[in-house]
């Protein structure tokens, strides 16, 4: 038997060494110390054996048994060590070779032009004031002049949620809410999104307006056109052109529409501005005394004027964009342009 027991042990231990792989080594112990191994035989057999030779020769079986789990440990062991070597020569790291670039985040075009009309603005003492965008039917229609059978309702197509709350159609509400809560002198600018049932190349049912208001003694139309001035040289260049158009709001009166000379051709007249050397930017006007009757403002001791501009309008001039719906589609392409 301890022939037998010596002969099992060159056989495994030739077998380990000539491995050169994990499963090799597996199927190996498996073989030999497994539950149908070829020790596990042995052992059960030693009930065949007299009982004076019993604990010798259980004794060389646990001991032959130890040094083929110790060599296959040792084995295993080094071919590990091989594959971990192999690995990191066939994975080495350049260190010389440039980083990957991170792509960061740059702010839309619509942030852009809010914020650059908000700085002049703010350039020019006004303040931002801001109100919600679900809104009562009062602050957007019927304090600003426009009651509910007023047929300039239907020049706005309104989201209502019901009879007297609805999507605000302008961010107007905000002069209302301003003014009930504040004392003139008022001078502000209200940014916000607005939304209207209107959709194509040039309309979207969200949009973003910014308007203002400067409400104070002796305040004359005069004023109104000398910061609308000073605000087109700022944003679209010295020298930019500008003129008013008589024209019809509720709340404000008298009102016009502005125009700028065309960015495009400088006012010689081209396809975007129709060859008449203008575009159209904002409405404008003195605020109605009747909006003041609404806020409980005098309208002998305090005049005013009230302008709003769609940013979306501003921007596609800006940036010679002639789609409205880039700026919301989410175009990585376009997008990274600015």
């Amino acid at each position: 038997m301890k022939e037998k027991l010596d002969d099992l042990l060159r056989k495994a231990l030739g077998e380990l060494a000539a491995s050169s792989s994990d499963d090799a080594l597996q199927e190996i112990r498996v073989r030999y110390l497994g539950k149908k191994g070829e020790l596990t035989a042995i052992m059960k057999g030693l009930g065949g054996v007299p009982a004076e030779d019993r604990p010798a020769l259980g004794q060389a079986v646990n001991t032959l048994k130890d040094r083929i789990e110790e060599e296959y440990k040792s084995k295993l062991s080094v071919i590990r060590d091989v594959k971990k070597a192999e690995k990191l020569r066939s994975e080495r790291i350049d260190v010389t070779l440039p980083g990957r670039r991170r792509s960061i985040g740059t702010k839309h075009p619509i942030t852009l032009v809010t914020e650059e009309i908000t700085e002049i603005f703010a350039g020019l003492g006004f303040q931002v004031a801001e109100g919600p965008e679900i809104e009562l039917d009062f602050y957007n229609f019927e304090a600003l002049n426009i009651p509910k059978d007023h047929p300039a309702r239907d020049m706005q197509d309104s989201f209502y949620i019901n009879e007297n709350i609805l999507l605000r159609t302008h961010t107007s509400p905000v002069q209302i809410r301003t003014m009930l809560k504040h004392a003139p002198p008022i001078r502000i600018i209200a940014p916000g999104t607005v939304y209207r049932c209107d959709s194509d190349a040039t309309h979207s049912p969200m949009f973003h307006q910014v308007e203002g208001l400067l409400v104070d003694k002796g305040i004359s139309f005069g004023d109104l056109k000398g910061i609308l001035t000073i605000f087109v040289n700022q944003y679209f260049g010295k020298g930019t052109g500008v003129r008013l158009r008589p024209s019809f709001f509720p709340f404000t009166e008298p009102s016009a529409e502005v125009d700028i000379a065309c960015v495009m051709c400088k006012g010689n007249g081209c396809r975007i501005c129709k060859n008449t050397g203008w575009l159209e930017i904002l409405g404008a006007g003195m605020v109605d005394p009747e909006v003041f009757r609404h806020v409980k403002y005098d309208s002998e001791a305090n005049t005013g004027f009230a302008f709003g501009m769609g940013i979306e309008r501003i921007a596609m001039l800006k940036y010679g964009i002639k789609d409205m719906r880039l700026l919301f589609e989410n175009d990585m392409r376009f997008l990274n342009q600015f």
